[in-house]
């Protein structure tokens, strides 16, 4: 099947950036220029690919995604990545679905989903970022999704029935087992969520790894390996990770107050966060903010 309508649908409802659209939970971007290498998170989120090629890296582990594939990010994780061949002529364009974890495990109650059985004990953990192939089927499914943006009426019935068929589709692929995971309150996925959840809500505050397993109701060598094997990064890492990129936004708006910002974040030494603001970022914190205000500007 061509990408070619899919390609033009996204271009048009597109307007620049990433975008909410009428469909609820439904995404569409356009990325004009490559751009140097920048921070954020995922989400849990469904990303297909229109047009372009986009590299992620998370942990050290490099994810490369472009026409013909999809990425799937089932735990909200720090990110930095760009686009490697964006230009306002040929622009990055690609089709976001947000992941419902209770739409997944309303689904995974089906007698069609009996054949995923639970993970077997000492079966490792999925990973919480996986790459996969565009099927024609897949390609069909978020054609007729975008296509209810032309038909608004149509949305509030059509909509759910084909988000669960998109579901469906990627479950039942090769990467299934990091989507379906998120529909299993018990799985090791789920447990890493939760404590990924709490992380983001208590990033300024020490933490210790076996306060962290006992959240996760895991033994810490348990709870150790199951994190890394999600995030591709320790507790630590990812905590470090999650306040620069708190204390990036922070210095956007006050670019001034960098030792109160260190502190705001969790840091006890001013110097020690630049050094590691300097080391995540390239630049250090004051140079940062300047250069970044500096883009913000028209």
């Amino acid at each position: 099947m061509s990408f070619d309508e899919f390609r033009a649908l996204v271009a048009r409802h597109a307007p620049s950036g990433i975008s909410s659209t009428a469909i609820p939970g439904v995404l569409v971007s356009r990325m004009n220029d490559g751009g140097s290498q920048d921070e954020s998170t995922t989400g849990t989120v469904l990303a297909v690919v229109a047009q372009g090629t986009k590299r992620l890296s998370v942990g050290g582990t490099i994810h490369d995604y472009g026409v013909g594939q999809y990425l799937v990010a089932s735990v909200d994780l720090p990110v930095s990545g760009h686009f490697i061949d964006a230009t306002p002529d040929h622009p990055a364009l690609g089709f976001g679905l947000e992941l419902r974890p209770e739409v997944i495990a309303e689904m995974m109650l089906t007698a069609a989903a009996a054949e995923f059985n639970r993970p077997a004990r000492g079966e490792s953990s999925p990973p919480a970022i996986a790459v996969g192939a565009t099927s024609a089927r897949l390609l069909d499914a978020t054609l007729r999704m975008l296509r209810l943006l032309d038909h608004p009426r149509d949305i509030p019935i059509l909509a759910p029935m084909i988000e669960r068929e998109i579901l469906w589709l990627i479950m039942s692929d090769e990467q299934g087992a990091t989507v379906r995971q998120l529909g299993l309150a018990d799985s090791s996925l789920s447990r890493v969520r939760h404590v990924v959840r709490w992380m983001r809500e208590h990033f300024a505050e020490s933490l210790r790894v076996d306060d962290l397993a006992e959240l996760a109701r895991m033994s810490p060598s348990a709870f150790h390996r199951a994190f890394h094997a999600v995030t591709s990064m320790s507790p630590i890492q990812y905590q470090k990770s999650i306040r620069l990129q708190e204390a990036r936004l922070r210095l956007l708006a006050k670019p001034g107050d960098i030792g109160a910002t260190a502190y705001a974040v969790g840091y006890e030494s001013p110097s020690q966060f630049s050094r590691e603001y300097r080391r995540e970022f390239g630049a250090s914190p004051s140079e940062d903010a300047a250069s970044l205000r500096a883009s913000a500007r028209p």
